[in-house]
């Protein structure tokens, strides 16, 4: 096979290969504004004012706050192992865990709560 036929045949897979990384494609992609969710607020065990988003899937407003402030009262009876509870604890079928604190001060995302591809994320709020 001559070089130009196999250029030929790899160029448009390279090409959908920068295309793809180029929309942020992969699981570690944030979601864009878009598609993010807002659903008001809540606390968490420390009682701090956080915004709770979907930031993938569909999920009632109203079920994502309840999951929300599930995590908070399981931390706060202490059902959370780790220090200071952040780690996975199960709520409603939810996994939840605290952030860690590096990717909080990035973020501000405190805890995160998956389920079956869907995303609940508790980010805090700003002052206003």
């Amino acid at each position: 096979m001559s070089v130009r036929r196999c250029v030929a045949l790899i160029a448009p897979a390279c090409a959908l290969a920068a295309t793809l990384a180029l929309a942020g494609c992969g699981s570690g992609s944030k979601p864009t504004v878009a598609t993010i969710q807002d659903c008001g607020t809540s606390r968490t065990a420390a009682n701090v004012p956080v915004e709770i988003e979907v930031y993938r899937g569909q999920v009632a407003c109203s079920a994502a706050l309840q999951v929300e402030a599930g995590y908070a009262k399981a931390i706060v009876d202490g059902k959370a192992p780790g220090n200071g509870g952040g780690g996975p604890v199960t709520v409603s079928g939810w996994t939840c865990q605290g952030l860690a604190t590096p990717q909080l001060l990035k973020t501000g995302e405190t805890s995160k709560c998956a389920k079956d591809g869907h995303e609940i994320v508790a980010i805090l709020k700003s002052p206003s």
